[in-house]
């Protein structure tokens, strides 16, 4: 791995450790993670190869990026206080923000030390046909991770919103007018 590959693994393991701590939810909390999803599609995601299993196996990532992206929206925290929206990610969020974000990196290592070869018996027994569609898989999977996430995020944080502008109380029951 490069150290532009470590680097942008540990910002994005590292996004959600900075919503542990209640915070506004505002515009910097949706750019900063789609910010670094954006420069690692830049970086790695040249191709989105269709020969084979190719397909099967990077649309089996996104489908666990997209999980994990709409648990760890769900399992995050969303209040108001003073008239704005607080996050905050609860050690679930974080749990599995890490583990997808994680496997990514932990998937590189071990290609890097040792693990090349069974990749390789994985992929011709699979037809998974170039080392590009497991690249493709896992930036699919990181960037699918995030929007789910943040679309639930947002989604739910609208849900926050609305409930807080209904008054409180019993409704007024419309009375039915007998002139008509």
């Amino acid at each position: 791995m490069t150290t532009t590959d470590w680097i942008t693994d540990i910002a994005l393991v590292l996004v959600v450790f900075r919503q542990l701590r209640e915070a506004r939810l505002d515009l910097k909390s949706y750019l900063i993670p789609l910010g670094i999803v954006a420069f690692v599609a830049s970086h790695y995601l040249h191709s989105v190869p269709t020969a084979g299993n190719d397909l099967v196996l990077i649309g089996a990532l996104v489908a666990a990026g997209a999980a994990l992206g709409i648990a760890g929206g769900i399992f995050t925290r969303i209040r108001t206080a003073g008239g704005h929206l607080l996050i905050k990610a609860g050690a679930v969020s974080a749990l599995l923000w890490v583990l997808g974000m994680g496997a990514r990196m932990v998937f590189q290592v071990w290609v890097d030390h040792g693990g090349a070869d069974d990749v390789a018996r994985f992929s011709a027994t699979h037809h998974i046909t170039t080392g590009d569609a497991w690249v493709a898989a896992f930036v699919l999977m990181a960037l699918t991770e995030v929007i789910t996430r943040l679309a639930t995020i947002f989604i739910r944080s609208r849900t926050v919103v609305r409930e807080e502008q209904l008054p409180a109380g019993p409704r007024p029951v419309a009375a039915f007018d007998h002139t008509a």
